[in-house]
C-alpha cells in the first residue's frame, strides 16, 4: 500500500524522538543489564565475551538463560534449542513489521530489525495502527534500549555487586508491566481480544504442562494463528 512507503521514512528527527520516548524505561534496562554482567563475569566469562554476547545478541532474557547452562563443557544443542524457544516470538514480531519495513533498503531493514525489543516494537506497533510514522520510535527506542543495555552490562564487570539478584527486587518485572500497559493502551474490539485471550490461556497451559520457555512459542503461535484466521477488514 502506499501507505506503508510513506510511513516507512525513517528521519533524524523521528530517531531523536523514538529515543526519548523509551529513555525512561532504558534506565530499568541498564539496572537488569548491570546485573547480567556480574552473572556472567561469575560465570568466568572473559569480559570481551560478555560486552559482544550484549551487543550482538540483545536479548536479555536468553543471555540469562544461556547462563545457566555455562559450564567447561557447553552443551550446545539444549542451548540452541532453549535461546530459540526464548526468543521464538520475534519471528511473530518480524512478520508484523514487515508492511512498514518492506520498502526500505535492506541494509537499513536489518539495520533496524538488529535493535528490535518488546519495548519498542509494542510502541511502534501502537504508533502504525494510529496512522503515525512509527519508525522512528522503533529505531531511535530500540537505540536507546541496547545504549542503556550496554551500558548496564559495562558497569555490571566492574560495580555490578550492588545488585547481585534483580529478580529479588522485581527489575525482571519492569518489562512485564511496560507491555502491560501497552496492551491495555491498545486497539480494544472483539477480534483483539479474543487474540489476546487465546494467546494468554495457551501461553499459561503451556507453562504449566509443556517444556521450559516453550509457552513463549506456543502463545505467539496460538494468538498469531487466530489473527491469521480473523483478517481484519482493510480500511481506506
Amino acid at each position: 500500500m502506499d501507505t506503508y512507503a510513506e510511513q516507512a521514512r525513517l528521519e533524524p528527527a523521528d530517531t531523536w524522538f523514538g529515543f526519548k520516548q523509551l529513555l525512561p524505561l532504558s534506565f530499568f534496562v541498564a539496572a537488569f543489564g548491570l546485573a547480567f554482567g556480574l552473572a556472567a563475569a561469575q560465570e568466568g566469562l572473559s569480559e570481551g565475551s560478555i560486552v559482544l554476547m550484549s551487543a550482538l545478541v540483545y536479548a536479555g532474557t536468553s543471555q540469562f538463560a544461556a547462563l545457566e547452562l555455562w559450564g567447561t563443557q557447553v552443551p550446545l544443542v539444549p542451548l540452541i534449542i532453549t535461546t530459540f524457544a526464548i526468543n521464538a516470538r520475534h519471528l511473530l514480531m518480524g512478520a508484523s513489521l514487515y508492511p512498514w519495513l518492506q520498502h526500505l533498503p535492506v541494509f537499513k531493514r536489518y539495520g533496524i530489525m538488529l535493535l528490535a525489543s518488546d519495548a519498542n516494537w509494542a510502541m511502534a506497533m501502537q504508533g502504525f495502527h494510529r496512522g503515525e510514522r512509527a519508525l522512528g520510535i522503533l529505531f531511535g527506542g530500540g537505540l536507546a534500549i541496547w545504549s542503556f543495555w550496554m551500558l548496564g552490562t559495562g558497569l555490571g564487570l566492574y560495580f555490578g555487586s550492588a545488585i547481585e539478584d534483580p529478580f529479588s527486587i522485581g527489575l525482571d518485572m519492569v518489562l512485564g508491566c511496560f507491555l502491560l500497559s501497552m496492551t491495555l493502551g491498545g486497539r480494544k474490539d472483539l477480534r483483539t481480544l479474543l487474540i489476546w485471550t487465546v494467546a494468554g490461556v495457551s501461553a499459561m497451559l503451556a507453562y504449566w504442562w509443556l517444556p521450559a520457555n516453550s509457552h513463549v512459542v506456543v502463545g505467539a503461535l496460538s494468538g498469531g494463528l487466530v489473527g491469521a484466521l480473523w483478517m481484519e477488514k482493510e480500511q481506506r
